[in-house]
């Protein structure tokens, strides 16, 4: 099992990069980065925590593909109505080119309703978002894996479009983000390398049935989907503590315990359930302490599962 971090991009530049390069330099596999525009609060009230510097998803990608060397780099996942799908496979084909062929394209529906009313774009209804991203990971996989693509559907045109660079011979990763058993995991069967979902280790195996049910009905081998389950950790001084920040997290909270054998124990947990990559978020933690726990998770936990 892979262990990668995700850090917040709620932050500066300069703190983003040093903590992504303590990461490869530390042996984890990859580094994968938010798509937001800024903190989440209610429709139409103005908040200060909206005027949080974020730094923007895609030109980080490309900046992390340039300077940080060996480590997977994707979205955790970039919101598919903010770009055109044509957009981002072009933006994908350059930053895999950047990064000699380590990049992976995160992709999912959106959902943050304040992004979406502050910047004008429309939040379609959740049935209509489902249909556009799976088309979109149709033009997105046109795109990357053929010199030009048409395309005309509900949502999307294109007319004999390129794509270079593309990979260089390489199929570069699309990673679908969701749990909708419907709609999101039927897209999982048919387009993606990867799939990734907030869950605690008993929620995996039931999720990972209804991948396998739809990849028989696309007739595609589940054994291809690489899956990567994202979590939060936190090493808690007591029982009571362990129980307040469960009670905060949820199904976030999939590496939190009240000692080390609590957390090493859902660990393989994960691991029995066949969890390629666990993607650990670092936005709980303090920033001056992030890579004092992430260093120990690695060293007292992770690398046991490697």
């Amino acid at each position: 099992m892979d262990f990668s971090i995700w850090p917040s991009t709620a932050q500066p530049w300069s703190d983003l990069l040093r903590g992504c390069t303590w990461a490869e330099a530390h042996g984890w596999h990859g580094i994968w980065v938010p798509d937001h525009f800024m903190t989440n609060t209610p429709v139409g009230v103005e908040a200060d925590e909206e005027l949080t510097p974020w730094l923007e998803a895609w030109t980080t990608q490309a900046a992390l593909a340039a300077l940080v060397p060996r480590v997977r780099i994707g979205a955790m996942v970039s919101g598919n109505l903010y770009r055109h799908p044509a957009v981002v496979a072009n933006m994908a084909g350059t930053i895999d080119e950047i990064s000699g062929g380590r990049f992976v394209v995160g992709l999912g529906a959106g959902w943050q309703e304040n992004e979406h009313a502050r910047y004008g774009i429309e939040l379609t209804a959740p049935g209509d978002r489902s249909d556009q991203l799976e088309e979109a990971c149709q033009v997105i996989r046109g795109l990357l894996d053929n010199p030009r693509t048409s395309h005309r559907g509900d949502h999307y045109a294109l007319d004999g479009a390129p794509c270079e660079p593309s990979g260089d011979g390489r199929r570069i990763p699309l990673l679908v983000g969701g749990k909708g058993e419907k709609r999101t995991l039927r897209t999982v069967a048919r387009y993606a390398d990867e799939w990734n979902v907030w869950a605690l280790p008993h929620e995996v195996g039931p999720k990972r049935k209804v991948i396998e049910r739809w990849c028989d009905e696309v007739g595609r081998d589940p054994a291809e989907i690489r899956i990567t389950i994202s979590v939060m950790a936190r090493f808690c001084d007591s029982t009571k503590q362990r129980d307040q920040v469960l009670d905060r997290l949820g199904n976030h909270g999939g590496l939190v315990g009240a000692d080390v054998d609590e957390i090493r124990s859902a660990a393989a947990a994960y691991a029995d359930a066949g969890v390629d990559e666990l993607v650990i978020a670092d936005f709980n933690l303090p920033r001056e302490a992030r890579e004092d726990v992430l260093g120990r998770l690695q060293e007292e936990v992770l690398e046991e599962f490697r």
